[in-house]
């Protein structure tokens, strides 16, 4: 036989018998598998992003140090273009820092200028010195300042081949290319110098410009692709490619300085690259689509405004605590006017019934001589009075505010006691 301790005297007993029931407070264990069950799903969410990311910049094709050389074989280099030019009757010099570019550059070069992320301020400022053309192999930001000054990244885009919409010769004849991942830019207008933009990106923005200027021509290539070992043999990705290193191939005098940049003692020319060179564009992506997701969260888990709902209050408080705190507040925002306002509603509010008035009376405008006139039958003063008292001006001082209070108790009295 089981027997079972009765509860202590005003313990509360739930439907399973224990103390408390439902009114006990909950554990520390069900509060967090309450957070949990709420929160689960923006968790999954920013686990998948990050599996995206991770994913996205595992298969961008790493680049090796060999990437654009003219003497690399390797997927990313540049040596069977460098070769295929030569055979067309156009010499390829190789250099590896720019005053040795400068100084191998006469009438009728082209120098081709990559990793620009490689070259300092002073090789900067000697390249856009030098009166030669430039061929510029996805540039920074910061070589763009310098050596295409009209010419700024837009972003980057993963459209293939594409036609090149555009009248430059050499991309005319080369026609539709595989650009694979490139950078698209934008052209600041300007009455000197002509600019013709190729290979447009379905919003507009080109991924090959050519700039005009006194006796130079700057040409900027976005993409990496039309100059690799890989790349060469897709679309006209060659012809593009020869084209733009040799517009004149063949002709005497015509040749090609391919400059590939040592990385500077010190590393100095790091600091050439701006924070958004430096991110690959996985990340790029991926800061994207946290910001998306943050802000489909915020618009999910935000405070709707919806009717005001009446709850019981948590505590009991005393109707003179309520009030004292009130004036307080009044007090403290010197509102006279929406204290006196208060007082006369509040006021207006007990009157209605005891004079026999519909309650909607108390604050109907079109009621107020009704109730003034009434009121004033039942106590010793005269209408003005009264409808001052109930309907007059802002109290000037505080003095004049609880003068207010008596006047209106005092017709509350009379109107009770008549």
């Amino acid at each position: 036989m089981v027997t079972r301790t009765p509860p202590p005297p005003g313990a509360q007993t739930g439907q399973n018998g224990g103390p408390g029931g439902q009114g006990a407070e909950p554990s520390a264990r069900q509060v967090a598998g309450r957070r949990w069950r709420s929160a689960r799903g923006v968790v999954a969410v920013l686990l998948a992003m990050v599996v995206i990311a991770v994913i996205l910049a595992a298969l961008r094709p790493s680049t090796s140090p060999q990437a654009l050389d003219p003497t690399s074989p390797k997927q990313d280099g540049g040596r069977a273009l460098a070769e295929i030019v030569r055979q067309n009757g156009t010499p390829v010099t190789v250099a590896r820092d720019a005053d040795d570019a400068v100084g191998k550059s006469g009438p009728g070069t082209v120098m081709v200028v990559t990793r620009t992320e490689r070259l300092t301020g002073e090789e900067l400022t000697r390249l856009a010195d030098a009166q030669v053309d430039l061929l510029l192999v996805r540039p920074t930001s910061f070589a763009l300042s310098d050596l295409a000054p009209r010419v700024r990244k837009d972003g980057p885009t993963f459209e293939d081949a594409t036609e090149p919409g555009c009248s430059l010769r050499g991309a005319t004849l080369a026609g539709s290319v595989a650009l694979h991942e490139s950078e698209t830019y934008e052209v600041t207008p300007s009455a000197t110098g002509s600019v013709t933009t190729c290979y447009k990106t379905e919003y507009g923005s080109p991924r090959v410009v050519q700039v005009q200027y006194t006796g130079k021509t700057v040409t900027v290539l976005g993409s990496a692709s039309p100059l690799t070992n890989r790349r060469l043999t897709e679309e006209g990705n060659a012809a593009l490619a020869m084209n733009l290193l040799a517009p004149n191939g063949g002709d005497p005098g015509s040749s090609v300085v391919w400059l590939v940049p040592d990385i500077p003692e010190g590393g100095s020319g790091a600091g050439q690259q701006s924070l958004s060179d430096l991110l690959p564009f996985g990340v790029k992506l991926f800061l994207l689509q946290l910001v998306v997701a943050v802000l489909l969260v915020a618009l999910w888990r935000g405070r709707r405004l919806g009717p005001v709902v009446a709850e019981a209050l948590p505590v009991v408080v005393r109707s003179a605590e309520t009030v004292e705190g009130r004036s307080r507040l009044y007090r403290a925002g010197h509102a006279r006017d929406r204290a006196s306002d208060a007082l006369r509603s509040g006021a207006r509010e007990r009157l209605v019934p005891l004079l026999g008035l519909p309650r909607s009376s108390a604050q109907d405008p079109s009621a107020v001589q009704e109730v003034v006139t009434a009121v004033a039958r039942r106590t010793p003063y005269d209408e003005t009075y009264v409808g001052a008292a109930l309907y007059g001006p802002e109290p000037l001082d505080d003095a004049g505010l609880i003068a207010l209070s008596d006047v209106l108790d005092d017709l509350e009295r009379q109107v009770r006691q008549s």
